[in-house]
């Protein structure tokens, strides 16, 4: 199996799990996030900053890490061929 066939599997395989963790993250601190409830105005900055964390790492995660890897990937792989 070739690296691009590889990603593209392992991408399809992981999608997903790692998609539905941070929707259920993302929705559960929605709430908090907006500020509705007893003792929400003091969590609300945590709150934001958890959904940014999760919605950036699942964006990082799935599309820009396989990149970086295939990149990198090749680059060893031409070293050794010299």
């Amino acid at each position: 199996m070739d690296l691009s066939s590889a990603l593209i599997e392992a991408g399809k395989v992981r999608f997903r799990p790692i998609f539905m963790t941070t929707f259920a993250a993302v929705l559960a601190l929605t709430p908090l996030a907006i500020g509705i409830g007893t003792g929400a105005q003091m969590q609300q900055p945590l709150a934001i900053a958890v959904i940014g964390g999760f919605s950036l790492s699942a964006f990082l995660l799935l599309f820009i890490l396989p990149v970086f890897y295939s990149g990198g990937f090749d680059k060893q792989i031409s070293r050794r061929m010299k």
